[in-house]
């Protein structure tokens, strides 16, 4: 199953496809680079994510 996060930047929510990358509901694709941001992998725009947990993380 896959977890989903909100984009305050397109006002979204994209859901994971693997580690590091995401789809969004508008089909733009997302690479991880970081907890709180992503990269539009079609523009090059940097967005301000909720928060992409990593899953692998001890707590």
């Amino acid at each position: 199953m896959s977890k989903h996060f909100f984009d305050y930047d397109d006002g979204d929510f994209a859901y994971t496809v693997s580690d590091n990358m995401a789809i969004d509901s508008d089909d733009n694709l997302l690479m991880r680079m970081g907890d709180n941001m992503a990269m539009d992998m079609d523009s090059g725009e940097l967005h301000i994510i909720s928060s992409w947990d990593d899953e692998d993380e001890d707590d």
